[in-house]
């Protein structure tokens, strides 16, 4: 597995901090034409590539590595590039799917209509999925550089910032902090006052 990471910009500033993982048994990092367009696909567009893995077309090294990114305070949206096609090492869709709580369905129907538009009926093989993790947008696209461009520039890019703000999971509210008046409430005590027995 190749890995590179970089000193990115925080997260909520206006740009997007992507997590992208290239799966391919048959190249390496440095030969990865997928990856390199989604990186100049994204910073093109002012965002900001947090972390760049490479790894072979396995399916549990696949969800480990997706499922870690999610997890990843500074990443906004995982990007995923490879095996997503139809050979048997084709695993990404089957990897990532489990991970997903949302499905973003027509995610998969628009980018085949876009692709159908440019490759014709070939777009039949190309899959694809979207959806939401633990409040991370998570896309899976296939690893022809073109396809990335297409899915990226047409559908991912135009929307991206919109569906981390509504997938984000809200801030855990802490009521004692919120409500200054709590302190200042008088504690409830279990034995009556000799005032309210008379004095007996």
């Amino acid at each position: 597995m190749n890995e590179t990471d970089s000193d990115a910009t925080e997260p909520g500033d206006g740009t997007l901090c992507i997590g992208v993982v290239t799966i391919a048994s048959d190249r390496s990092l440095e030969a990865d034409a997928a990856g390199e367009a989604i990186n100049e696909s994204l910073e093109d567009d002012g965002n900001e590539v947090v972390v760049r893995e490479h790894v072979g077309s396995d399916y549990d090294r696949v969800q480990s590595i997706v499922s870690r990114l999610i997890d990843r305070d500074d990443v906004e949206v995982v990007l995923t590039a490879g095996a997503t096609g139809v050979e048997p090492d084709d695993i990404t869709i089957e990897a990532v799917d489990p991970l997903l709580e949302k499905e973003l369905t027509a995610f998969s129907e628009l980018f085949t209509a876009l692709a159908y538009e440019q490759a014709g009926t070939k777009a039949v093989i190309a899959r694809t999925l979207a959806g939401i993790a633990e409040g991370t947008p998570v896309f899976c696209l296939p690893g022809d550089p073109d396809a990335v461009r297409l899915a990226l520039e047409e559908i991912i890019l135009p929307e991206a910032a919109g569906i981390v703000e509504l997938a984000r999971e809200p801030e855990p509210d802490s009521e004692d902090e919120d409500d200054p008046d709590a302190a200042d409430e008088p504690a409830e005590t279990g034995a009556p006052s000799e005032a309210t027995n008379g004095g007996a």
